[in-house]
């Protein structure tokens, strides 16, 4: 076959270069994927150097990410941000799928490139978007992209489900006290002795918010570099049944379309519960009499003497200070406790006591109601602005460049064992250093990312919709769900009250 060979033109002298944009990602952990993405980053650096009419802007580079949610691809936004600054004039990306699983979202992205003058190559497929009408073409590659994604997903359900069904699925993800290794969950004992504290000090009387600040104050470390106990993560501890060794399977599945999105099963999936499926970290008595305690502490009748669920949380709208209970002629009220006392003059309203428990009911009725709109929405929305104005998106690159060079590194070192010129003991010794690095510049990554303080609100958030989508409306007022989500309580007036819940949402409702 007759070789062609195309010469490439020259830059005529002061000709803007253009400025290229390489994008890549590997789409899990794998040591192959691994070494593609140092291999990708590699080619993309030697593509730009073999071309002179271009002039590399930087390698834009994601790693072990889903490409089925822009909020997860760190890199890609940042190139995306860098085009509206007006320094990039065309990315390259192997593929369709590699730039977006999503077609609205990618139909989106190109749209809004095109609009900025930014060409994108598709290497894979041969699609310029500077050159073809990208309505038409993109349309196919993108659904077909999006219909993988989605068969790729179907088949990970349906094993899922099947090893459910057998009692062979264990987890994806260890809870605290726990690590997974090998697909089995293994005890891990310095935080198995916070589990058990936290169960002794429930069952000695202790609340959920007091354990809580115990914890805060001993500086007890929690896990993914989260610095503070939350009463929600007392409460999921308390009612999770692996620290007694059984697993209930299936709380949560994923939606079966795109975008996908995490819910909690209340009946629409099958569930399965398995005894004895990992190393208990309590005694099932213990537990067991976790749960009554709870139960008794909901139906009130546990509740010590002269404390009442409002006692510290109603304030007052003018002082600031909290109300205090009164009995008039055998109805309770609450009050501003200083102008109860003659502290002060200010021109608060005393509330009934069943009108909160009212409003409480109302207000919680209609979060679980409006969950997805109220707490999904803002919640994506915060992890959005998030990755936008995160002061630490420059060095979460600078890692992840030092991750794809240390994999290069790692990949040089395979080939050099393959081809025979490392012996066993020397590629392990080499490999298993450069491992090591790898593993560091991860956990670095990580630390940094959980540091963010927006991370805090977003973890409350998703804890509040946690409990909502657990929630079952009831006739009485509930006691313990009133404890796990609501912060504060301002009488705005004597007709409508301000719930501020976890994570700093603030709803009102009228009494």
């Amino acid at each position: 076959m007759r070789k062609t060979v195309t010469e490439l033109a020259m830059p005529e002298q002061g000709q803007r270069l253009i400025r290229l944009a390489p994008y890549t990602r590997v789409s899990s952990g794998s040591d192959d994927q691994l070494h593609s993405f140092a291999a990708q980053v590699k080619y993309y650096t030697e593509y730009a150097a073999a071309h002179p009419e271009y002039e590399l802007v930087d390698i834009y580079a994601d790693e072990a990410v889903t490409g089925t949610r822009m909020d997860k691809r760190d890199d890609l936004n940042r190139l995306l941000r860098d085009c509206r600054k007006g320094k990039i004039d065309r990315i390259i990306t192997k593929s369709v799928s590699r730039f977006a699983r999503n077609t609205t979202e990618l139909l989106t992205m190109v749209r809004g490139l095109k609009e900025l003058g930014v060409s994108i190559y598709f290497e894979e497929q041969g699609i310029d978007t500077a050159a073809i009408d990208l309505e038409m073409i993109l349309t196919f590659p993108g659904m077909a992209a999006q219909k993988e994604s989605e068969t790729i997903s179907e088949n990970m359900r349906w094993s899922y489900q099947k090893r459910m069904e057998s009692g062979d699925f264990n987890c994806c993800k260890a809870a605290y006290g726990y690590e997974l290794i090998d697909g089995q969950l293994y005890i891990n004992e310095a935080e198995a002795v916070v589990i058990r504290r936290i169960f002794d000090l429930y069952l000695q009387g202790c609340g959920k918010q007091a354990i809580a600040n115990q914890l805060n104050t001993d500086g007890i470390p929690r896990r993914y570099g989260y610095k503070t106990w939350h009463l929600n993560a007392i409460h999921y501890i308390l009612n999770n049944e692996r620290y007694m060794g059984d697993a209930l399977l299936q709380k949560n599945y994923t939606t079966e379309t795109l975008p996908f999105r995490k819910r909690r099963n209340r009946g629409e999936k099958p569930q399965y519960y398995v005894e004895n499926s990992n190393p208990a970290i309590v005694s099932r008595e213990v537990f067991q009499a976790a749960q009554a305690l709870q139960q008794r502490k909901t139906a009130g009748g546990s509740a010590p003497k002269n404390r009442y669920p409002f006692s510290g949380v109603l304030r007052c709208p003018v002082c600031g200070h909290a109300y205090r209970r009164q009995v008039t002629n055998g109805t309770a009220f609450w009050l501003c406790s200083y102008k109860a006392s003659g502290r002060s003059e200010c021109a608060s309203d005393r509330v009934p006591e069943n009108m909160v428990k009212e409003a409480f009911m109302r207000m919680s009725g209609k979060l679980a109601d409006n969950r997805e709109e109220l707490l999904g929405d803002l919640i994506r929305q915060l992890e959005k602005l998030q990755n936008r104005t995160s002061g630490s998106g420059e060095r979460i690159y600078q890692l992840n460049r030092q991750i794809a060079d240390v994999n290069a590194q790692n990949l040089v070192v395979a080939q050099l064992h393959s081809s025979g010129i490392l012996n066993n003991a020397e590629y392990a010794a080499q490999s298993g250093e450069l491992n090591r690095k790898v593993s560091e510049l991860r956990s670095e990554r990580r630390r940094i990312l959980m540091e963010d303080e927006d991370n805090e609100v977003i973890e409350s958030l998703r804890a509040l919709d946690e409990i909502m989508a657990d929630y079952a409306p009831t006739e009485d007022f509930d006691e313990d769900l009133f404890g796990q989500i609501v912060e504060s309580i301002t009488v705005v007036s004597k007709n409508a009250l301000r719930f501020c819940l976890a994570g700093g949402l603030a709803l009102t409702e009228r009494i």
